[in-house]
């Protein structure tokens, strides 16, 4: 069956990959305020990423309040300000995309294909959203923040596929393999392909699988090669 929709993960995917020097510097940024020690902080948040990234512990604000009682701190409201701002500050940085991403989702859509963004993430990202220049070359997203559920769940696949008006089958999944979305993705019937940019070693993803079997993609703009332009765009009028 012809590729209807093609779906991308976000992170490590359309934007570059992080290493861990760079988690461990945000994470310092955020702790300054609250008065926790960076490694203390890094670590609340590493361990908290399943609820974070299901919405459980509410917007960022009470995220942090939370986290920094655990952590042993009861931060003022003025530390708890400081410390969302130094974080969505950060993760801002994060957000910029690969330099082939644009072109790629640009000709994609200019074939007629739809083009969707499935991504475990946590509040920061739902709520800096529209303000991306991304956002207007995506059809539909499905963030797990709020969804409430995390890949590889099989209905954050089949739910960025009905946003798409499409069927599974029809579908092609590019990411860099956290959170066994590939295996996700394949399971529902999509065809998924790990995107390996040269930069891949160096991400620090959360459960990334790195012995996925399947294809796997050098760059994004090699996604163009995998689909055809859909009737609708080829036909004269």
């Amino acid at each position: 069956m012809p590729t209807t929709a093609v779906i991308f993960d976000f992170f490590g995917t359309l934007t570059p990959s992080t290493p861990a020097h760079v988690w461990d510097d945000h994470a310092a940024r955020s702790a300054a305020p609250l008065g926790i020690p960076t490694r203390t902080w890094r670590t609340a948040l590493d361990t908290s990423f399943p609820e974070r990234a299901t919405g459980a512990l509410g917007d960022l604000a009470a995220t942090f309040r939370t986290l920094a009682l655990r952590s042993g701190a009861e931060p003022d409201d003025e530390a708890l300000e400081a410390a969302c701002s130094a974080r969505l500050a950060a993760q801002r940085e994060l957000f910029g995309l690969r330099d082939d991403a644009v072109p790629t989702l640009t000709a994609l859509r200019a074939r007629g294909l739809r083009v969707g963004v499935l991504s475990d993430c946590t509040a920061e990202l739902a709520q800096t959203w529209a303000q991306l220049p991304l956002a207007e070359l995506v059809d539909a997203r499905v963030l797990s923040c709020e969804e409430g559920r995390r890949k590889p769940d099989p209905e954050l696949f089949r739910l960025i596929a009905r946003h798409l008006d499409a069927v599974p089958q029809d579908c092609l999944y590019v990411g860099d393999g956290g959170g066994h979305e590939l295996t996700g993705a394949s399971g529902c019937g999509m065809r998924a392909f790990m995107l390996r940019a040269t930069d891949w070693t160096g991400n620090d993803a959360h459960a990334r699988e790195d012995d996925w079997p399947g294809p796997y993609l050098s760059t994004l703009t090699d996604v163009l090669t995998l689909v055809e332009p859909s009737p609708a765009a080829t036909d004269p009028l």
